[in-house]
């Protein structure tokens, strides 16, 4: 992140509206000559600039969240599992995708004010104590771009230096034996980016999940934001890192 921008100065976008202002001042002029002789005049209000968007793409089909959300969400269609829960997953997003076809359960450690059709909603903490009613309650589970946050204090929640493998275990009691977990943290050169988030080296997610689940594919993210699916874990690729600094890797696991 741009220290800058942290602060509530952003240079790069600055400069972008400032080469967008003269067009701005074309465009309106040549828009106020036009209203004079409209058949329905359309009063002026407030102004609105938006001097970025002209050069800008349709949209921001790429990076993490946008493959990942999509990948789960369309794996979650094609097999129709009884019951899934999420844990921590976007709500504007990944939660969004699967409540469009199926009902879900979501749980999150920060509260959600409103109530979504298709979302069952319990507010907590997944380094706390699991309740004996959630104990192999589902036999689909997703936690997309989460793990990486317990223990940080990022979202609340306490600072705990092994937050991470506590919510880890905790997926696995809320999941029913041979059911599946689809996972999504960053990989890259292993570190604490506080407060941000932890990045995984592939070599210890692999270490962490063996003994408790079969990885049925590994998916990817790289650093470019491009989606590389269904992608062999070889040697190679395991010392690299599949060559990311922070890039997202999407396991799908079934549990043992």
């Amino acid at each position: 992140m741009n220290t800058l921008a942290l602060f509530g100065f952003a240079p790069v976008s600055t400069f972008k509206a400032l080469c967008g202002l003269p067009s701005y001042v074309a465009d309106l002029a040549a828009l106020r000559r036009q209203r004079a002789s409209a058949e329905r005049a359309f009063p002026f209000g407030r102004p609105y600039p938006c001097l970025e968007d002209k050069l800008a793409p349709s949209g921001l089909a790429t990076g993490h969240y946008f493959h990942q959300d999509l990948l789960v969400a369309r794996r979650i269609f094609t097999r129709k599992p009884q019951t899934h829960v999420d844990v921590g997953s976007r709500i504007d997003g990944f939660v969004a995708h699967v409540a469009s076809f199926r009902s879900l359960s979501v749980i999150d450690i920060r509260a959600l004010p409103t109530v979504i059709p298709n979302v069952e909603f319990t507010q907590a903490d997944v380094m706390g104590d699991i309740p004996e009613a959630l104990v192999e309650c589902c036999d689909s589970l997703s936690c997309l771009h989460a793990l990486e946050h317990f223990g940080l204090g990022r979202y609340g929640d306490p600072v705990r230096y092994d937050g991470y493998l506590v919510a880890l275990s905790n997926l696995g009691r809320l999941l029913m034996p041979s059911g599946r977990l689809y996972l999504s943290v960053p990989i890259g050169p292993q570190r604490i980016e506080f407060n941000a988030h932890r990045v995984f080296s592939i070599a210890y997610l692999l270490e962490l999940l063996g003994s408790a689940y079969v990885i049925d594919s590994f998916s990817y993210v790289d650093d470019r934001g491009d989606l590389h699916e269904d992608a062999a874990l070889s040697d190679e690729a395991v010392a690299s890192d599949c060559g990311c600094t922070y890039g997202c890797g999407i396991f799908d696991l079934v549990k043992r």
